[in-house]
């Protein structure tokens, strides 16, 4: 289902991922009301089918969703795409938000909500993503041994295979690998991947860093490794006898 907006916003995709109607009719009516394009799916299923039909620049997503929950939702749409996700749900411990926030969700508020604050908090992660990566030149390359970083192209390779990864986890790999040998703190890495203005969890660094790892452990020729250091933070070690060129 498609609210078209009301009034003369910008005219943004705001996709809603909610089973219980009555919420999906008032955020609906509040985001069209400013000019936002409202998408709307009552399962997890839909949710993620318009997520990769329509592009959306933002999610609200739900957690206890019918066919796919929200964890699994969050965790196909990180996947794929570096859109900003608000999780909106009944759960409201401080376990369920670390959790939530380390599936790569953006932000997280629990039900009863205040419409003002949504708003509020919808506008800011919006402004956040509308503004331009600068953790990579635009003609960039750095290569490893056999891997090699093309920021022009935004293409990963290791030993000539491809090496799939959403822009986020490219923008941070690229951060790593410019400073080899340095330890990053997770706040470091979260101002210069993320930005400064960037208020959710510092887990969402570890995840990611994770994410990253299983994708390089089908390669055991990596030239490099993505250490944790212990207490301080995350630091990129060049195997022995290999330069980095770029």
């Amino acid at each position: 289902m498609v609210a078209e907006p009301v009034g003369a916003g910008r005219g943004r995709k705001v996709l809603i991922v909610e089973d219980e109607e009555s919420v999906r009719m008032t955020l609906r009516y509040n985001l069209a009301a400013r000019g936002y394009v409202v998408l709307e799916a009552g399962t997890g299923t839909e949710g993620l089918e318009l997520m990769r039909s329509r592009n959306p620049d933002l999610v609200v997503l739900d957690l206890m969703l019918p066919e796919l929950s929200g964890e699994e939702v969050c965790r196909a749409i990180r996947a794929e795409s570096d859109v900003p996700i608000l999780m909106l749900t009944a759960r409201g411990s401080e376990t369920d938000k670390v959790n939530g926030l380390g599936l790569g969700a953006d932000d997280y508020m629990t039900k009863p909500f205040g419409l003002k604050e949504f708003m509020a908090r919808i506008e800011a992660l919006l402004r956040r993503s509308e503004r331009p990566q600068r953790t990579s030149a635009p003609s960039e390359r750095i290569r490893v041994g056999g891997f090699v970083l093309d920021a022009s192209s935004r293409r990963v390779l290791v030993d000539d295979n491809p090496v799939k990864m959403s822009p986020r986890e490219f923008s941070l790999l690229f951060f790593l690998l410019s400073h080899p040998g340095r330890v990053h703190s997770r706040d470091a890495i979260l101002r210069a991947v993320w930005g400064p203005d960037f208020n959710g969890d510092s887990k969402t660094v570890a995840v990611h860093i994770r994410w990253l790892r299983e994708k390089f452990e089908l390669f055991p020729s990596l030239p490099f490794r993505i250490n944790t250091v212990f207490g301080v933070g995350y630091r990129v070690d060049i195997a022995p006898g290999i330069h980095l060129q770029r």
